[in-house]
């Protein structure tokens, strides 16, 4: 017999306020835009279980540390048990990323869009990798379409406009 303890689930991300924080974050003219990203950010790392958010934040320490196998072990059991976040997903391709395997990142951020289709940390992440395998016009439209959600990242209108240029060719 399962026993549920109060304050043993966290709520889940909210769909209306994440709405509204994308929508904010659409405006051209947003001068607090990283407090929304964060804001964003902090939404998307809500799985509804406390237990679920414990090992997504071992899985992003051990990041932060460096220790990109130990992240792959914690998020992959936070996976296991919560195949509907997309957000440990997420996590798992930038460990994977970090560790070169660009395969089953690819796979954890097709999860991650097929769950959020509006993560534009994943579409970055897609992005990044099709760049790394020469794939210059796969890898601007992923970019493109992170920055069709999130105008405001500077390093994100940069590589559009560096592969832009580099698929066109130079200008006489």
């Amino acid at each position: 017999m399962a026993f549920l303890c109060a304050g043993a689930f966290a709520a889940p991300a909210d769909a209306a306020r994440l709405d509204d924080l994308l929508a904010e974050l659409a405006q051209p003219d947003l001068p607090n835009w990283e407090m929304v990203e964060t804001e964003i950010w902090n939404e998307w790392s809500k799985s509804g279980s406390a237990a679920m958010d414990l090992l997504l934040r071992r899985g992003r320490e051990a990041m932060d540390a460096g220790d990109f196998a130990q992240a792959v072990d914690h998020l992959t059991a936070l996976v296991d048990h919560a195949p509907g976040f997309a957000e440990g997903y997420n996590a798992r391709a930038s460990a994977y990323f970090q560790l070169g395997l660009y395969g089953p990142a690819l796979e954890d951020l097709a999860h991650a869009l097929a769950l959020n289709p509006h993560h534009f940390g994943a579409m970055i992440g897609l992005g990044s990798i099709l760049q790394d395998l020469d794939q210059p016009q796969r890898a601007l439209d992923a970019f493109r379409a992170a920055l069709a959600i999130h105008p405001h990242e500077p390093d994100l209108k940069e590589a559009v406009e560096r592969l832009e240029q580099q698929i066109s060719g130079p200008t006489l």
